[in-house]
């Protein structure tokens, strides 16, 4: 075989081969738009389409975003307990005693007595009535900045064992929301005014997350005393778990404030602990 012979078998040979690879392609190409029975091209299988990408949320919209996953969960608020009676004293460690001041507050006297507290480092009880608070937001807010606990002295300060219990309760409401605007929370205990309780403003109380607290001593400030007489009271009737009332409105409220500037020194460097109270829920 010659030279020339043998070149144009081999390209012959190279043309088949790529003629029938050609073929094989063509073959398999037509097999994706014409599979099964009849003529009727099919579309190829195409994989699913991704989602479309979320939007980039703003910076308020992931606020309100729930989180799940994260630490236990959270157990339902417990009931506050109807009580038959308020409480008189408190519990605490040692030489524990409580200060409370009704009716106000008063810019005239709230002030002056706040001051004295701050400056022996002391936190105290303040049994607002809402409609003095309504007009002194700011004495509130105050209050909750220095770590005092604000409670709830109705609204008007009724006798409310003459109110139906409707009325009860809008004194009632009416105040927490006031506290609740001013200080920043919801009052945690109220007192009935000139401590006259019964079944609804327990009941009441209850259903609005409040403790009843009553006193042990009464300084009977309102009967507007001598200053003098209002320190022998607090000091005679010291003793651990005491719940001590004052007034810092209602009147003429400045010998209870002369009053606390001279017995709660004295209380202190007897060794009492003046604090506020912690709640215990049943």
């Amino acid at each position: 075989m010659t030279k020339d012979q043998f070149l144009t078998r081999l390209l012959s040979r190279r043309r088949a081969l790529l003629a029938g690879a050609a073929a094989v392609g063509a073959a398999g190409t037509a097999g994706l738009f014409a599979a099964g029975t009849g003529d009727t091209p099919k579309r190829p299988v195409l994989p699913a389409a991704a989602p479309p990408a979320r939007r980039p949320l703003k910076p308020s919209a992931y606020r309100l975003q729930p989180l799940t996953g994260y630490g236990p969960p959270r157990a339902a608020p417990r009931r506050t307990l109807v009580r038959h009676e308020p409480l008189l004293k408190v519990s605490g460690r040692g030489r524990t005693m409580v200060l409370t001041f009704d009716d106000g507050p008063d810019p005239r006297y709230t002030p002056d007595i706040l001051d004295t507290l701050a400056e022996y480092d002391v936190r105290a009880m303040f049994f607002v009535c809402g409609e003095m608070a309504v007009g002194n937001k700011d004495l509130l807010t105050r209050m909750s900045d220095e770590g005092h606990t604000v409670g709830n002295h109705t609204w008007s300060h009724p006798l409310l064992t003459r109110l139906s219990r409707g009325r009860i309760r809008s004194e009632m409401e009416r105040t927490c929301d006031v506290i609740e605007e001013a200080y920043g929370e919801r009052p945690q205990w109220f007192r009935a005014p000139y401590g006259a309780w019964n079944r609804a403003a327990f009941q009441l109380g209850a259903e609005l997350g409040m403790e009843p607290l009553a006193w042990t001593v009464d300084t009977l400030d309102w009967t507007a005393p001598a200053a003098r007489t209002i320190v022998g009271r607090v000091e005679n009737g010291a003793a651990p778990g005491v719940v001590v009332l004052s007034h810092d409105a209602g009147g003429d409220r400045s010998q209870s404030v002369r009053a606390l500037r001279d017995y709660l020194p004295q209380l202190l460097d007897s060794g009492y602990h003046i604090t506020v109270p912690r709640r215990h829920y049943a």
